[in-house]
């Protein structure tokens, strides 16, 4: 990736503090650090970047129920939710 453009930001001394030892831990840049944030936040990414995702997880191989099977293990029945005891207030003496 060809860097040529500049921008100048300004952090507070404690958040350049921790972005800095975090780029540290990580073995990378503060500027890197950055960048990277700021494509993972704005979608800053190429379309070949994206078609390898997409291939990448076309070629999982995961156990997946038909969609009506998947809603009805995730979300419950209305009946089910109406069909609760609701507690009762409490009262005070």
């Amino acid at each position: 990736m060809e860097l040529s453009k500049k921008t100048t930001i300004l952090f507070s001394p404690e958040a350049h503090e921790r972005l800095t030892a975090l780029a540290a831990r990580r073995g990378t840049s503060l500027g890197e650090l950055v960048r990277e944030a700021c494509a993972a936040q704005y979608g800053l990414v190429d379309t070949d970047t994206r078609v390898a995702a997409v291939a990448a997880l076309s070629a999982l191989s995961l156990p997946v129920a038909s969609p009506r099977d998947m809603k009805h293990e995730s979300v419950p029945a209305a009946q089910a939710l109406m069909s609760r005891p609701r507690p009762r207030p409490r009262t005070e003496r």
